[in-house]
């Protein structure tokens, strides 16, 4: 059955979450709009202190539904989805689907029952993700590597900037070097941005290994929400936009790589405090 047109706010710390709009695109009918804010002045969320995150993104996400009125909000961001979702659930009477690591998919993929998982050094340390391992994975061995640069080298890859396989090759080899690392049979994406390092990663990687990247998964649930939701026509009509927190460090890259998705043009809020 084929999903239903609405409006869509898309958040992310950075460019990452362009990465599932890509995926909403090409799951979704052709009328539906998909605004997208990113929080770029406090990018990388993975290394920033989770109660000021709360905060920022109940005040940043409220400003956002008042104005665009989505029918769906999604968090296209594992950091703000772990620490932040239930908060914005209880302040917001708006359907919210966020992204996870994808930690259960890899227990039901992995066959040597050890898989590897990508993430911020944030969502790595984070209660959370032990939590998830415990619930859907207790008979696997999870290693899970904290990877400081992949997100600047995605969006780089997004940007359309050449990428050193080097340096990416530099952090999976702290999956594969781990102890039992050799055993890895499946390596999951727990950050939106990775998206765009795909194609390196299958270069760089074992080719028996399963790579497993939820931007899609979660667009077809972005679209059974929607499924679910009485939409409102005249939410429909207004242009979509794309709204970052702070000036892009190059705003000629952006603007050539966003019009790929559809979008025309950037606007930046002002007198959003990036601390």
């Amino acid at each position: 059955m084929p999903f239903p047109s609405g409006r869509v706010l898309a958040f992310d710390s950075g460019i990452g979450g362009l990465g599932v709009v890509q995926a909403l695109r090409s799951t979704l009918p052709g009328d539906t709009r998909i605004d997208y804010l990113a929080d770029n002045a406090l990018f990388p969320y993975g290394e920033q202190e989770d109660t000021l995150l709360v905060t920022r993104l109940v005040s940043l996400i409220g400003e956002r539904i008042a104005r665009l009125r989505p029918d769906v909000v999604l968090i296209a961001c594992n950091t703000a989805s772990t620490i932040a979702l239930d908060a914005l659930r209880q302040n917001f009477d708006v359907p919210f689907v966020g992204c996870v690591p994808p930690v259960r998919w890899a227990a039901r993929v992995t066959q040597s029952r050890v898989f590897g998982l990508l993430s911020t050094r944030g969502t790595a340390r984070r209660p959370y993700l032990r939590s998830l391992r415990d619930s859907y994975a207790a008979d696997c061995e999870m290693i899970v590597h904290g990877a400081r640069a992949l997100a600047d080298l995605a969006e780089q890859a997004f940007l359309g900037y050449p990428v050193d396989d080097a340096l990416v090759a530099e952090e999976l080899r702290h999956l594969f070097e781990a102890p039992m690392g050799n055993r890895i049979d499946t390596i999951g994406l727990g950050c939106t941005h990775y998206t765009f390092l795909t194609e390196s990663f299958r270069r760089l990687c074992p080719p028996e290994i399963h790579l497993l990247d939820p931007a899609l998964p979660v667009a077809q649930q972005v679209g059974r929400i929607l499924a679910m939701q009485t939409v409102c026509p005249e939410r429909e009509d207004r242009p979509e936009t794309l709204t970052l927190t702070g000036h892009p460090v190059d705003s000629v890259a952006l603007k050539r790589a966003i019009a790929r998705l559809g979008y025309d043009d950037i606007t930046v809020l002002e007198n959003v405090d990036a601390s």
